[in-house]
């Protein structure tokens, strides 16, 4: 056994030091020497961290003090943690996460003015140490893992500010993009993609900030967990299945489909496909048929994610119906199959509360509930332009803002269609728009492509 900590320090410390060294003739970079030593760097990181809740636990003081004596022999004379909290030598160190570090910022300038990507290296060194820290505890806390989000959100804003393409952002693009059709659940057999490009995925979908913010916790939560794996130390369980929950349209299907990918690359699951369902699928009419199909459904997904859709409706009907059974069964199954499965219920939020009150094993089994905001209706207009663009039309001058006449006019009632609804819209526009140009004598590409003011029309396609 041992802590997580000092092998990430160290791969930090053999991976940027040579960095450094090639940037020794840079002016800049020796104007600022002292603020860029590497070992120094790391210490900052892990400090940072550790102060983050505030509480400088014996695990993670003695695995600061074990990891980081052999750079400062300073360190050597705090032997134990009541020592070094007496000192108050982590006290207040967290506000260090408050914005860049001068040594990313030098590497920044570096990859944007010569192309390199050392930025991206420290970047994968320094969230690795940020996650070793939340493993020396057994129970990392929310407020941890937050503070690590933050942190990767600071890197890559920066990055991105200078104009340096973020792990992951250039394998991700094109993929899934908001608001299109998800394609039919398959079994994957492609290799695994990389966290950091789903991570990318995820963060360029349109909106649901929440939601994104609350996956990525989770996929703290689980590198987190295999670390201590790794290390023989031990690990609280927790369940992985998911309740989600918001209107039609706002992006459930989608997000459910890159958590699939993101726990296959995490080792939750082996194949990390989503099979789609709803009680459609798992009720049957007849007496003893519907534990079959339940258990039908299931072991298609074995391997994946099962994504039972307005999973609500399982707990309604009388004692003739057979949804219940399909409840029952699938607690068994999902027993039965603890690490072959995941299973993420979804539908509107009263409505799941009945669903999880429907059977005791339930709410154990489905601890953590994300909700999905319907969209705003600046989200809903880059939603429409992100359709077009797919799909080589281009909005002329003047059309966002009818767009966004358009769903302000709708009412945001129960079971508003968001992203459905955008979709509606843009297959009526593109309708509209091909009506207009058929009447056009050998039209121009642009005039193809060119979607219109008057193709939204006044209230709508039909206005």
């Amino acid at each position: 056994m041992g802590d997580p900590l000092h092998d990430s320090v160290r791969q930090f410390v053999d991976d940027l030091t040579p960095v450094l060294e090639g940037l020794a003739d840079d002016a800049r970079m020796q104007s600022t020497r002292a603020g860029a030593d590497v070992a120094l760097e790391a210490s900052n990181i892990a400090a940072a961290f550790i102060d983050v809740d505030g509480l400088h636990t014996d695990e993670e003081v003695l695995a600061y003090v074990g990891t980081f004596a052999p750079h400062f022999d300073s360190l050597l004379q705090y032997a134990r943690p009541g020592q070094v909290r007496r000192s108050g030598l982590l006290d207040d160190r967290k506000d260090w996460l408050a914005e860049p570090s001068v040594l990313f910022q030098i590497l920044v300038g570096q990859d944007h003015r010569q192309g390199t990507r050392h930025s991206w290296r420290y970047y994968t060194r320094a969230m690795a140490i940020a996650h070793a820290v939340c493993a020396l505890d057994r129970h990392p806390a929310r407020l941890e893992l937050e503070a690590v989000d933050g942190f990767r959100a600071g890197l890559l804003a920066h990055m991105e500010n200078w104009e340096i393409p973020r792990p992951g952002q250039e394998a991700a693009a094109g993929r899934n993009q908001p608001g299109a059709d998800p394609p039919p659940a398959t079994v994957v057999t492609t290799p695994e993609r990389p966290l950091e490009e789903l991570l990318a995925e995820l963060d360029a979908l349109i909106g649901l900030e929440p939601v994104k913010a609350e996956i990525r916790l989770v996929a703290n939560l689980i590198q987190v967990q295999n670390l201590r794996r790794e290390r023989k130390l031990a690990v609280a369980d927790s369940s992985r299945h998911l309740v989600f929950t918001g209107n039609p349209g706002t992006g459930k299907t989608t997000v459910a489909r890159l958590l699939a990918q993101i726990y296959r690359t995490l080792g939750v699951v082996e194949k990390g496909h989503l099979v789609e369902s709803d009680r459609s699928q798992l009720v049957a009419g007849y007496v003893g048929q519907t534990a079959i199909q339940v258990r039908k459904v299931v072991e298609s997904a074995l391997g994946g994610v099962l994504l039972v859709d307005e999973a609500y409706a399982l707990a309604r009907g009388d004692e003739r119906d057979f949804g219940q059974e399909a409840i029952d069964t699938l607690v068994k199954l999902i027993e039965d199959h603890r690490d072959d499965v995941v299973v993420v219920a979804a539908g509107y939020p009263d409505e799941m509360a009945d669903f999880i009150d429907s059977n005791p094993g339930l709410r154990s089994r489905f601890p953590k509930t994300i909700a999905f905001p319907d969209y705003t209706d600046d989200e809903l207009v880059a939603i429409f332009v992100s359709m077009a663009d797919k799909s080589a039309y281009r909005c002329a001058e003047g059309v966002a803002q009818h767009l966004r006449s358009w769903f302000t006019a709708q009412p945001r009632d129960k079971g508003f269609g968001n992203a459905r609804l955008a979709r509606n819209l843009f297959e009526a526009v593109v309708a509209r728009q091909a009506s207009r140009v058929v009447g056009v004598q050998d039209p121009t590409d642009e005039q193809l492509m060119a979607l219109t003011a008057d193709d939204i029309g006044p209230t709508g396609p039909d206005g």
